[in-house]
């Protein structure tokens, strides 16, 4: 064992600082396969995850390959994150560290064994080695369209030199992006209100067969559905290596986005009810829903034109969510309110119902609790036509 761990700390060396040639040759026992992570409660951890495991007894080898390394301890991590600036990279562990990871963190692995010739397993070790290389090793992460997932096709299609063939029968029907995010997600948990709220329409349109396999559980799939050019199934075996337990969900529906939403429609529903009988306008009410509305209209222009994500462009959520509200916030605390927010609340409210045209005919599908704010706006707005209106005769 000793001989084997030194053999494989010298290949590893040899693989790093020799880079003139930077090549690993695999015996003929050597075996290639994708590992998927499933996906747990974490948001980080949604969608899973995959990586590849490369043995050979011969040389003492058993690493993994991911692509799904960042460096957290970046001085600059959260503004790269959230510009979509965040250079990505491979990274490379001993297997039992890696799979130890995932024991901890109670999570199942299962593991494809891949019909590889030794000549495309050896392909395969040199373009992971050389992809580890300082000036290789960095991509730029896309959610959608370059992730850990979307690598493996890429990279398996390199090294067969595109000599696999894929079938599709197990997509009974094409999906867009967003019912494919949702097929991981809780409708009613702040983070996939707050993924609704940033993702744009390019989310809805239909994803391709291959555009399906940004998403971990989806190459474990289509792998299965693969073959050589010559009839041989691209997987010769699948295994569940690692078991996760179950474990009981703690959502307290008082701490969802519909408890606390619906909270705000029955305080705005009760608030105006009471103002229309008493012929008032309760201020802060107004500068709490045009504030809130205003700032995130911002922040979702900000994800649209000042990041480099693409999956937060043409995001239509800025029509409810005006950004000229956080101006207007500040004219609605004063006791008279000035003559143009007549139009402007007429124009807020042709925006809810264009909103709700782009929701019917999904160009954008919108976060179903979206309603509740919907409402809570429409009522309000209406009221303050009403109260402009009897507060001038």
């Amino acid at each position: 064992m000793f001989i084997k761990k030194l053999l494989f700390c010298f290949v590893v060396l040899y693989s790093t600082f020799n880079s003139a040639q930077n090549k690993i040759e695999l015996s003929p026992l050597s075996k290639v396969s994708l590992l998927t992570i499933g996906p747990q409660e974490e948001l980080s951890s949604k969608f899973g995850h995959s990586a590849f495991r490369i043995q050979d007894p011969t040389l003492g080898i058993d690493v993994t390959y991911n692509y799904g390394m960042f460096d957290f301890s970046d001085p600059y991590f959260y503004f790269k994150f959230t510009t979509g600036k965040l250079p990505y990279k491979i990274g490379r562990h001993s297997f039992d560290n890696f799979i130890y990871t995932y024991k901890i963190e109670n999570k199942w692995v299962k593991e494809q064994h891949l019909a590889l010739n030794l000549k495309e397993k050896n392909n395969l070790i040199a373009f992971l080695e050389n992809n580890l290389l300082p000036e290789n090793k960095y991509y730029k992460y896309d959610f959608l369209f370059d992730n850990c997932a979307t690598k493996i096709p890429e990279v398996l299609n390199k090294v067969t030199q595109n000599n696999l063939l894929y079938s599709y029968p197990h997509l009974k029907k094409k999906k867009t992006f967003r019912d494919l995010i949702h097929e991981f997600l809780v409708i009613n948990e702040w983070a996939t209100f707050g993924i609704d709220l940033a993702l744009g329409s390019v989310i809805d349109k239909k994803a391709s067969s291959l555009e399906h396999q940004f998403l971990p559980l989806y190459v474990y799939h289509q792998l299965e559905h693969t073959t050589k050019k010559d009839g041989t199934p691209l997987v010769s075996k699948t295994a569940m290596i690692l078991k996760s337990k179950a474990e009981e969900k703690n959502n307290l529906f008082i701490l969802s986005p519909i408890f606390w939403l619906g909270i705000i429609l029955i305080a705005t529903s009760s608030i105006t009810i009471k103002d229309y009988f008493s012929k008032k306008r309760t201020k802060w009410l107004d500068v709490f829903l045009f504030t809130a509305t205003g700032l995130a209209g911002i922040v979702i222009l900000f994800l649209w034109f000042g990041t480099d994500h693409t999956a937060t462009a043409w995001n239509f959520n800025f029509l409810w969510a005006f950004p000229v509200n956080l101006y207007f916030a500040f004219l609605v605390r004063k006791n008279k309110l000035p003559e143009n927010i007549k139009l402007y609340v007429i124009i807020l409210l042709s925006l809810i119902l264009v909103t709700m045209f782009l929701w019917v005919a999904k160009i954008q599908v919108f976060s179903p609790i979206l309603i509740f704010i919907l409402l809570s706006l429409i009522i309000r707005y209406l009221y303050i036509l009403f109260y402009l209106r009897h507060s001038h005769t």
